[in-house]
Formats: C-alpha cells, structure tokens, sequence
C-alpha cells in the first residue's frame, strides 16, 4: 500500500466536503444558504472576484462530495469533469454561461443564465426561500436591485431592514475586488469565517462590526472616484479611466455598479491598468436593456452574463477596438 493510501485509508469512508465559490456577495451568501439548510464540517475554496478557476485548486476523492457556487462551469469544466471521474459528487448553482451541455450521474446543475437571476437566487428556489434574507443580500450585492426588492418582499421584510441588507450586500461585494488580497480589507475566506457564525444577516450586522467598516472605506473610494471625468460619454454609453491606484482596484466593481444604478438607459465600462500594457474591463448593459455584456467581453478574452461582465487582461493595442466595439453594441438583444 502506498503512503496516500496509508493516509487515507482509515478516512476514505467518510467523504469530504468542499465548498467551492467566488468571494463576492452573491457566491459567498450562496454557500451561506445551503449550508444553513444542510450543515457540515466543509472546507472553503474561495478568491477574489476574477478568481474564476476555483475548482481546479481541489484535490477530492471517490465519495467526497462539492458545492460550487457563482463561477462559471465553462471556466471550470475541465475540472470538474475530473473530479466526477474520480467519484466526487458535485452539485453546480450558477448564473453565468456554462458552455457546452454537461451531464453526468454524479452531477446536480442548476443553472440559469436569464438577465434578472443570481446564484442566491438560485439556490433560494431550490430551498423553497428557508433562508431568504441571505438571498436579498446576495442579490443586492450583485446589483440587481429589483430582484432583491421582490425577495425581501416575499419575506415580509421593512422598508428598514431592507436598506440594512442591501448596505450589506453592496459591502460585502465590494471586498471581493481586487489585484491581490493586499488590496482588499478582509480576505474572502476570512469574511465568509464571520458570515459563517451567523444564521441572520440583520443580527449578524447588529454584532459585526467589520461590515460597517467596509461600507466606509467603499463609500471613501467611490468618491474618489467621482472625481474622475469619463473618457467618452454619450446617450448610450459611458467609459471611465480609473488610475493605477490600490483604491481604484478596490472600487472598480461597485463604481460599475453604482454609474449602470445613476443611468439606467447608458452601458456603462470602467477599465483599471493592469500589467503596465493593458487594462481589466468591468462591462454593465444598461439596466433598461440588461444584456450583451458578456458577448461583449467574451470577443476581449473574457466572460460573464448577460448584465454584467469583464476582461481580465485588455491588451493596450485593443483598447481602440474595444472602445469602437463597446460604442457600437445593441445592447437588449438576445
């Protein structure tokens, strides 16, 4: 026998549980429900938010057993079709365009690409809305402000408590972005490890500090950020330059998030250097007509949905062809 089967030998009845997701608002409150609904001792693999090819950092065996939630299947097919060939069942909640059709007995999928859904929401259906508020939070953090306003709704939430939460999810998202963890306040993991002692987002912010702290430091960035004028503007579009600052790394997402929020009928593009010859793209289609940014991104090198989206690395040549491309699009169409 040799020494990995020496170590496991005394385990291997007994499957592991890993719980695989983006460290953002949407993919952490994800995990959060289901593992409210179904409580385990699991170990979390997790990044900041262009982190997408999580799965591959897993190393499970024949009865372990996955939850992965709010990153792309295309980005992680490889490995999980790995993983399922070794015996690991993996159950799949996303959002994002998962590529080629994927079946296999040791497979639960559940995704839905449509413009108006997030992995919270997701998996709130599949729990029949046992652990919503978590799902409000999620869906704020993603900035699809009428979809969380229909879910607090259904939970009978005030008007108060849902400005808490969508002040949480906000927060909690804007963590997640970042050139590496020196940027960001807090970890992923390690703000997953606090949300992960509460089963109620409105007690947990009642108690928890850091949450209060992060929405200071986000709404100090956005208005650094409001001092920059946009590259070009006009009635359909909007792009902006952020400088190569730690706070612009920080703020890109939630500043995309917060101009597409201000002008619901432009797309809106923020771009941050990179690398020192290229620039990361963060895309929103306008609200009023919330598809095409993924297509779009995915010409760049990228990916994403159908509202939102992003290029990891923009080579500086391209930068005139995305702007053109990016002025160009017919954003609503399917």
């Amino acid at each position: 026998m040799n020494r990995r089967n020496e170590a496991t030998s005394e385990t291997d009845r007994r499957p592991r549980r890993f719980d695989v997701c983006n460290g953002d608002a949407d993919g952490l409150c994800a995990v959060r429900q289901w593992r409210l609904h179904e409580p385990c001792d699991s170990t979390l693999v997790t990044g900041l938010k262009r982190e997408i090819e999580l799965v591959e950092r897993v190393d499970a065996d024949a009865g372990d057993e996955l939850l992965v939630c709010d990153i792309s299947l295309a980005r992680n097919r490889d490995a999980v079709l790995r993983l399922l060939e070794r015996g690991v069942r993996v159950r799949y909640f996303d959002h994002h365009v998962a590529g080629e059709p994927l079946s296999h007995p040791g497979l639960e999928l559940h995704v839905d690409t449509a413009p108006g859904v997030c992995t919270s929401a997701i998996v709130d259906r599949v729990l029949g809305g046992r652990h919503r508020r978590w799902a409000v939070v999620g869906a704020f953090g993603d900035n699809l402000d009428a979809l969380a306003r229909r879910l607090a709704a259904a939970a009978g939430l005030s008007a108060d408590e849902v400005e808490q939460l969508r002040t949480l999810g906000e927060a909690i998202n804007y963590n997640a972005y970042g050139e590496s963890e020196a940027d960001v306040l807090v970890p992923p993991a390690r703000l997953y490890a606090t949300i992960a002692r509460h089963a109620d987002p409105l007690a947990m912010l009642a108690r928890e500090p850091v949450f209060g702290d992060l929405d200071a430091r986000r709404r100090a960035d956005l208005a650094l950020a409001a001092g920059i004028e946009p590259h070009r503007q006009d009635a359909r579009g909007s792009v902006l330059l952020l400088p190569d600052e730690a706070w612009s790394r920080r703020v890109v997402g939630c500043l995309a998030n917060e101009l597409a929020r201000a002008a619901p009928e432009r797309a809106h593009a923020v771009l941050l250097p990179t690398n020192g010859d290229a620039w990361r793209v963060s895309v929103r289609a306008p609200i009023a007509a919330p598809t095409g940014a993924g297509a779009l991104c995915a010409r760049f090198g990228g990916a994403g949905r159908a509202a939102a989206g992003g290029v990891d690395r923009l080579p500086a040549s391209e930068l005139p062809r995305f702007l053109d491309e990016f002025g160009a699009a017919r954003w609503g169409e399917r």
